[in-house]
């Protein structure tokens, strides 16, 4: 029986924006990805739905704070089943090729630099 590796798909690097970005980067792409199903690409839309829809499962008016938790916590629900449930072959590749553009812009040029005086 063939040993299965434990699936890494964000590689922490540079903080909580940059994953939060490169979270939403690899979402763009797998919803733009025809080997997606159409079935899993409604799980971030219907997350997106429902917080800008008038229907809300806590209301922000008789709990405040928790109104406003229960959105984020569905829109975080959505994109990480989505994330999860799309096939590992198709998210590694995605999440390779945002790796090498983020590899790509850190390249340091050595160069002179020189005074103008006027």
């Amino acid at each position: 029986m063939a040993e299965k590796k434990p699936r890494q798909l964000m590689v922490p690097q540079g903080g909580v924006l940059r994953d939060f970005v490169l979270r939403l980067k690899l979402i763009g792409r797998l919803m733009a990805d025809s080997r997606v199903s159409l079935f899993l690409k409604l799980l971030p839309l219907a997350s997106l739905a429902y917080l800008i829809s008038p229907v809300d499962l806590v209301p922000n008016v008789v709990i405040p704070v928790i109104g406003v938790l229960d959105d984020a916590a569905i829109l975080w629900i959505g994109s990480t089943l989505f994330v999860e449930l799309c096939p590992p072959a198709i998210v590694n590749e995605h999440m390779r090729q945002l790796q090498s553009n983020l590899d790509d812009a850190n390249d340091v040029i050595d160069a002179e630099s020189t005074d103008v005086n006027d």
